[in-house]
């Protein structure tokens, strides 16, 4: 590292979050720091999540403590080269927080990217895309496709580093978020035709796949029917390789009405269940509430999960399959069992300790990294 001097600062993850609290640090001043070592925990009103350093260096100063709470771009603390002079660390803070204010301010009046709303096939569905495709000319982009229950938000913690090397749409599933919840008759087929939907709603004519839980059987259903479409399939967790899967959780999921019911339900999803968070309960029960998405949850269950197992199967069938597919999965996952990731040979093939079924969440910098790689050498 050069005598740079570069700002850790409070990141966002989500369209909601404006601030975060540090809950801990992982490093102390003066720790050798590489590019995407845990050197923090930051909690936002949904979930916990470790803050990876952008740079290389040694971490100079921290500038906000455990308990803190702080704006989204605040700073965190200072990776420099030890042969930085304390004075230039000095005047470096100093003029950061000078021009925080104002920045902050110039901030809240620029537009950020905002959810749209497409017309595929006759459902309304919303997205929100990232990035524009900085990875070159011709670098196709990628879709991410959430599970049951889920909406585009699943990915606040992947999206937006994805969206460093090409454009990335997140989308509300037909039945989910704040897509149209009427009509929906919940089969995989249909969620994927949905999907191809909107591909062409967007004008996007060759995409990469990313899905989890669910979305990775309709991602695996969409490269079956559709090859043309898709350059690649990553499966998060993925539904679709075994007949298996937690009918507990999804009949829990779809009859919870109340807070106390519904917190056991969603602990099932982490390693930690303390990352399930009473913002995070709160918000899925007004969702529940919504005019018609009983109905749907009703209908994809029991099309998907019929008697508590998988309705599509394609671990037999992957050689159908032409485009390349890689498995990633949480070691501790209760929903889909990892042995289902075996289904894709290796060196596709990853399983991650201490994580859950929200593995992308649990292991944000990890899962990002094995994307953005198996994206990139397509």
């Amino acid at each position: 590292m050069s005598n740079e001097i570069k700002a850790l600062t409070m990141p966002k993850w989500g369209l909601a979050m404006t601030e975060g609290a540090v809950t801990s640090w992982l490093v102390e001043d003066g720790a050798d720091l590489r590019e995407g070592d845990e050197i923090l925990e930051i909690e936002t009103t949904k979930i916990t999540n470790v803050y990876e350093s952008p740079a290389s260096g040694v971490l100079r100063r921290r500038t906000v403590e455990a308990g803190q709470t702080v704006p989204v771009g605040a700073l965190l603390g200072v990776v420099a080269d030890r042969s930085v002079p304390e004075t230039e660390i000095d005047a470096f803070i100093a003029r950061f927080q000078e021009e925080f204010a104002v920045e902050a301010a110039e901030a809240a009046d620029a537009a950020g990217p905002e959810p749209q709303f497409a017309d595929a096939g006759g459902r309304r569905l919303r997205y929100l895309v990232m990035g524009e495709g900085r990875g070159g000319e011709g670098a196709a982009p990628l879709v991410l496709i959430h599970g049951f229950g889920g909406d585009l938000n699943n990915w606040q913690f992947n999206q937006p580093a994805l969206a460093e090397d090409r454009a990335v749409y997140a989308l509300d599933l037909p039945g989910h978020g704040e897509s149209t919840k009427h009509g929906v008759q919940g089969g995989v087929a249909e969620l994927a035709e949905a999907v191809g939907d909107f591909l062409n709603a967007t004008g996007i004519q060759r995409a990469h796949l990313a899905g989890h839980s669910m979305g990775g059987a309709v991602a695996l259903h969409l490269a079956s029917d559709e090859p043309a479409r898709v350059v690649s399939v990553t499966l998060v967790c993925s539904a679709g390789l075994g007949e298996e899967i937690n009918a507990d959780y999804i009949e829990g999921f779809i009859a919870a009405d109340r807070r106390k019911e519904f917190k056991p339900v969603l602990e099932m999803l982490f390693a930690d269940p303390s990352l399930v968070s009473r913002d995070m309960i709160e918000e899925l029960l007004k969702y529940k509430r919504l005019d018609g998405v009983g109905q749907a949850l009703r209908a994809i269950a029991d099309a998907a999960f019929a008697g508590g197992r998988q309705a599509k199967v394609f671990a037999n069938d992957l050689d159908r399959i032409k485009v390349p597919v890689q498995a990633i999965w949480g070691a501790d996952d209760r929903i889909v069992p990892a042995a289902h990731a075996t289904a894709i040979p290796e060196p596709h093939r990853h399983v991650l300790g201490g994580a859950g079924h929200m593995v992308h969440m649990e292991k944000a910098g990890e899962v990002n990294r094995l994307i953005s790689d198996f994206l990139t050498v397509r």
